[in-house]
């Protein structure tokens, strides 16, 4: 049987004295969708930073294609092949579209243009924008740049934290469809943070319940069929 593509054992992180997450154990296979909720709080932000490297845990080990990762760097992970788009989307303002996307296709080991035509023929939005500084775009837009610019560095994973956080919604389903079509049109596996209900019961073949720093319950497909279950543990 083959190793996951991300895999976490006994992860414990902290900020300071504080104890953040405790004991976290997941995996995610190759191609898999799978969403993490909770309510605010409980730890899926710094879950996020712990996977990509922007935390360092205390104890517990982060593996990625069955290789030990937990002493690399962000930058050494996103090279490996994570993508990350934190909460809040984290564009560039001042530079523009093409410059953003430019920043991402930076990332990559195995850089090629060809990578930024394609975020351009999948974003048309964007390639009629590629001069507009990204501080002048609409939430939902920017949303769509910063998973742009994560594409152009060649994901094999992508982590995404609150993906429709702060966009209006009627774009909403048009950001959840896109990642819905990237895992399914590029092969990209995808790990998100949502409080959403409609996003993670669209999104997700399975999902973790975060509460307290501890992975509370796993829920599989049929479990996210029960709307009103799914919203119960939004709510623990």
């Amino acid at each position: 049987m083959s190793d996951p593509l991300l895999a976490l054992d006994g992860l414990h992180v902290s900020y300071g004295n504080t104890p953040i997450l405790r004991d976290v154990d997941l995996a995610i296979d190759e191609g898999e969708t799978v969403g993490i909720m909770g309510r605010n709080g409980v730890g899926k932000t710094t879950l996020m930073k712990s996977i990509i490297g922007l935390l360092a845990p205390d104890e517990g080990t982060v593996r990625y294609r069955g290789d030990d990762v937990t002493a690399l760097t962000a930058d050494r992970r996103a090279r490996l092949g994570m993508g990350y788009i934190p909460q809040g989307r984290d564009v560039f303002p001042d530079l523009t579209v093409a410059q953003n996307i430019q920043m991402g296709l930076s990332i990559s080991e195995h850089k090629s243009e060809k990578l930024v035509d394609d975020v351009y023929e999948y974003f048309p939005r964007l390639d009629e924008r590629r001069t507009q500084k990204a501080g002048t775009m609409s939430g939902g837009e920017q949303q769509m740049l910063a998973i742009g610019r994560a594409l152009a560095g060649n994901p094999d994973l992508l982590l995404l934290d609150e993906p429709s956080e702060g966009i209006q919604p009627s774009i909403v389903q048009d950001i959840t469809d896109d990642i819905a079509s990237i895992n399914e049109e590029f092969g990209v596996t995808v790990l998100f943070v949502e409080q959403n209900l409609q996003v993670i019961r669209r999104l997700s073949e399975r999902c973790y319940v975060v509460d307290g720093g501890k992975i509370e319950a796993e829920l599989d497909a049929t479990d996210l069929e029960d709307a009103d279950a799914v919203a119960d543990y939004l709510a623990v």
